[in-house]
């Protein structure tokens, strides 16, 4: 049986955090930002954690 395949585009997406939750970034800050607020802009910019329900799909596609 061939080995499983990490997903490409979620390697590129998603990192482990010491405790082991997942890493993300927020979408919506790549262009289109002059309707958007500075504080909107500014709180996009930081990295937030996936959420518990998709936990275990982004996991799947992780898988090495």
């Amino acid at each position: 049986m061939p080995k499983m395949k990490t997903n490409s585009g979620a390697k590129k997406r998603f990192d482990f955090t010491g405790s082991g939750k997942i890493k993300r970034k927020h979408a919506y800050k790549s262009h289109i930002l002059t309707k958007k607020t500075t504080k909107q802009k500014r709180n996009l910019t930081y990295s937030g954690l996936v959420a518990p329900a998709n936990e275990a799909a982004v996991k799947l596609l992780l898988v090495k």
